[in-house]
């Protein structure tokens, strides 16, 4: 973690796609099941025409990331990837130890793809993993079983230079011995990143009726904290303590992309509601394109872009936008750069009344960061900073 994205965040490129074979019942992202072949080139020629409608917005910045996110962008053919690649290192410099991370499925076909995928010029892959068992797998609406789930890490491992892959717990049901098991199982299998989320219950996802209706049964939120501090308990003992509230890494295998947003730095975001954050002269923008794919195919087409919003940030957006990323991370924040992008000071009074309620901690001259107690009410925490 060099000193330079510590202070500037970085500058990265996300590209949304938003089709998935099925939609899981706990997932509120954009996306979209069609049960028609996507044009998958006519769609590649929309990423590049927002490409590049985003390079001329931003000038010449060096990618340090790109991520492939979704969706299922596993099920995008190679050459789709290779030429969204393409037109990313036409349109800007690439660092030379860029990071190009794909977000996959396990399921047999897509695992087919890697080679693929890496002669595309993918160097990291995150694996949709969610569970290493098959009843859970079921509960989640998972299109593939733990034995494809294992293979599919292997592959990956033998295919990319990086590995990350996802587990969701605090599930209906789960044990805290049978979710100690499961993670140990899984630092096994993994070769330096793994991303554990609790389960949570989005508005208008299915889980959300099931459990509206007494009908999905959650862990309590005690039981849930617990769950929490087993987590980092386990992944601290093996060597790969958190970095972030829900990620976790070996030394130096930190994901660079999501860094950079947590760092605030600046990242093009292209396809069907994508977001972004770009510094334009003195001016900080927020982006967002049309969610619907197809209609933000036609606006592409038509405009050169999709974007339904592209805003200013004021002064007290971009502190609290700031807090809100930074506190995630262990390393903290700087504060005096928060004074710089909200040009105000931090009340001494409030900060002193977190650090001894702790809620925040001190690691060094002028850098702060969220406690586990923190995390567990972040809003709160920003807020108390901010005002």
């Amino acid at each position: 973690m060099t000193s330079q994205g510590v202070n500037e965040g970085g500058f990265g490129i996300y590209v949304h796609w938003p089709f998935c074979a099925a939609k899981c019942p706990y997932c509120d992202f954009n996306s979209h099941v069609r049960h028609q072949p996507v044009d998958q080139a006519r769609f590649a020629a929309a990423f590049e025409r927002e490409l590049t409608h985003f390079a001329e917005l931003t000038g010449n910045k060096t990618v340090q990331s790109v991520f492939l996110g979704g969706g299922t962008p596993s099920l995008m053919e190679p050459a789709t990837v290779e030429r969204i690649l393409t037109a990313i290192s036409d349109r800007w410099q690439m660092d030379e130890t860029v990071e190009i991370s794909l977000e996959a499925n396990p399921s047999s076909v897509e695992a087919g793809r890697f080679k693929g995928y890496r002669s595309a010029g993918v160097n990291r892959v995150s694996l949709g993993v969610q569970s290493l068992h098959d009843t859970d797998l079921k509960l989640l609406g998972r299109l593939h079983d733990a034995q494809t789930a294992r293979k599919a890490i292997e592959i990956a491992r033998e295919t990319f230079p990086r590995l990350s892959f996802d587990l969701i717990y605090a599930r209906p049901g789960q044990t805290l011995s049978g979710w100690e098991a499961e993670l140990k199982q899984a630092i096994g299998l993994a070769a330096d990143h793994l991303s554990l989320y609790q389960l949570t219950i989005e508005e208008g996802t299915p889980f959300y009726t099931l459990h509206r209706a007494g009908k999905l049964k959650m862990p309590e939120p005690e039981l849930g904290a617990e769950f929490y501090g087993l987590t980092q308990a386990v992944t601290g003992e093996a060597g790969l303590p958190a970095y972030e509230v829900s990620n976790h890494a070996r030394p130096g295998a930190e994901c660079r992309h999501n860094l950079v947003y947590w760092r605030y730095g600046d990242y093009v975001g292209v396809g069907p509601g994508a977001h972004g954050r770009l510094t334009v002269g003195a001016s900080r923008l927020a982006t967002a394109t049309e969610r619907h794919p197809e209609t933000w195919l036609e606006n592409v087409e038509q405009y050169g872009h999709g974007l339904v919003e592209n805003a200013g940030l004021g002064e007290e957006e971009q502190g609290d936008e700031f807090l809100l990323m930074g506190l995630r991370l262990t390393e903290g924040i700087d504060l005096t750069r928060f004074e710089r992008l909200a040009h105000r000071s931090i009340d001494p009074r409030r900060l002193n009344a977190l650090l001894e309620h702790g809620m925040v901690e001190e690691i060094g001259e002028n850098r702060v960061r969220a406690t586990r107690e923190g995390f567990f009410v972040l809003d709160a925490v920003v807020a108390d900073i901010a005002s």
